[in-house]
């Protein structure tokens, strides 16, 4: 599939370069948040009918899992509410490209330069994961501690540093935007070299410079760009493409991987199993110890998650990657293997979040059209909707769905495997480098099965 630049269509890129679309999408964003905060401190505590639950993680999840980091990357993050505020606070404007902002501007401490703290946070939040997506108050809070955290960030160091360092959902998005068949790229790094003033980073009278500190013509994966689209508003030579291009592309780089990220993949694979054994699996008693928060049951459970995410996955990882080396007599240092096998687990990782949230969503999407009437339990019927029963969809092509989602992973998984191999240690077997790492993700994926299908 050759590469499209979709920026050739002139109403694309006029409504990509106006900040207006943008604004209004971030705007209705922003509401949304704020009624599922207020929601969510001050509502009912039924889950099932508070605002703050169903709004949050049934209709955005669903639809960031199932369209917008599948089909968009970082989508999402062009038009995320949770950084604005503080953003315009840093600016000193909401449209204008420039104003008196407030921001000291300072800069990020060079050894956090990573995804650790994102590592940290999304695992801190998992390991409450129960009581967050079923207690309205909690989730309230949640999403209050990201927008005050968000604010502060942008207050003390330069443009999106929250976004790029500390946001635990970015760093969940930006691992699974690799596989987007979408990427903003640089058309001619010629151009980019010879003009002098950079204003794609450092910013001009039209916009401002890349807010999440990256250098446009260093481009070469998803992760780290947010899809604001400033550079296409500061660059005097229209140079930038946003291009539809063949999913998963990234994964084929080899620049740019460390632990840190190889870390992430493994642990969004020990969350999606934790989160379908607690909240879908038989065991009564595990989804009383993850609900059970500073109980004895409860340290237990996060003892055992923690070692899932840290210690059992990457270690099995690790085992099969320096297995596979051994076999074929590989040169490649077992680390460099293990950050580009883990890569290539992405896919098994996105049909095992796309999988779970399937199921989830099914069977609780109908709990949206009365919060639609009633969002913050005041008694409303705005729409006509208040007096809806719970009714679950799509029971009889669910298993179906998922088990396709799911074996579409493992074959994704299986190809992008190969793959390393055969770029890491050419004149080696292929197939005897990858068949341990092909051997773990089918593992992997039978338990999956057993989870959510069976």
């Amino acid at each position: 599939m050759r590469r499209r630049d979709l920026l050739r269509n002139r109403l694309v890129a006029a409504a990509l370069r106006s900040r207006g679309p943008q604004l209004v999408i971030t705007l209705a964003a922003l509401a949304g948040l704020l009624v599922a905060i207020v929601a969510g401190l001050t509502g009912t505590p039924v889950g099932a009918r508070n605002a703050g639950i169903v709004l949050v993680w049934i209709a955005w999840w669903a639809l960031l899992m199932l369209v917008a980091v599948p089909f968009a990357g970082r989508g999402w993050c062009s038009v995320c509410p949770v950084p604005v505020v503080g953003e315009w606070l840093q600016r000193g404007a909401v449209l204008a490209p420039h104003g008196a902002g407030l921001g000291a501007g300072r800069r990020w401490p060079r050894a956090l330069r990573n995804i650790w703290l994102q590592n940290a946070g999304f695992v801190l939040v998992s390991l409450f994961g129960i009581i967050v997506l079923t207690q309205p108050r909690v989730t309230g809070l949640v999403l209050l501690v990201f927008l005050a955290a968000a604010v502060a960030t942008s207050l003390v160091f330069e443009r999106r540093t929250f976004c790029r360092y500390l946001c635990p959902v970015g760093g969940f998005i930006g691992l699974y935007s690799q596989l987007a068949p979408v990427e903003l790229r640089v058309r001619d790094a010629a151009v980019c070299a010879a003009h002098t003033d950079k204003t794609c980073y450092t910013g001009s009278a039209s916009g401002y410079g890349c807010p999440w500190l990256v250098y446009p013509p260093g481009l070469t994966r998803n992760v780290d760009c947010g899809l604001c689209f400033e550079c296409l508003r500061t660059c005097p030579y229209d140079n930038l493409a946003l291009n539809v291009r063949p999913a998963g592309a990234d994964l084929a780089v080899a620049r740019g991987r460390g632990l840190d990220e190889a870390f992430k993949t493994c642990i969004m694979l020990g969350s999606a199993l934790a989160y379908a054994a607690v909240m879908l699996g038989p065991w009564g008693g595990l989804k009383s110890a993850a609900s059970a928060v500073g109980t004895t049951p409860w340290w237990g459970y996060a003892a055992a998650f923690l070692l899932l995410v840290f210690g059992l996955l990457p270690g099995a990882l690790w085992l099969a990657t320096a297995s596979g080396g051994r076999l074929a007599g590989s040169t490649t240092t077992t680390v460099r293997s293990f950050t580009r096998f883990a890569s290539a687990l992405t896919p098994l990782g996105l049909a095992a979040w796309m999988a779970f949230t399937l199921s989830f969503v099914f069977a609780n999407l109908s709990y949206v059209w009365p919060v639609l009437s009633d969002p913050l339990g005041w008694g409303w019927n705005l729409v006509g909707t208040a007096d809806l029963a719970w009714t679950p969809y799509g029971a009889a092509i669910l298993p179906f769905l998922q088990a396709g989602v799911l074996l579409g992973g493992l074959a994704w998984t299986g190809a992008a495997v190969r793959h390393v191999a055969a770029d890491l240690e050419p004149q080696r077997s292929v197939v005897l480098q990858a068949a341990p790492v092909l051997s773990l993700a089918a593992l992997l994926t039978v338990v999956f099965m057993e989870l959510l299908v069976a």
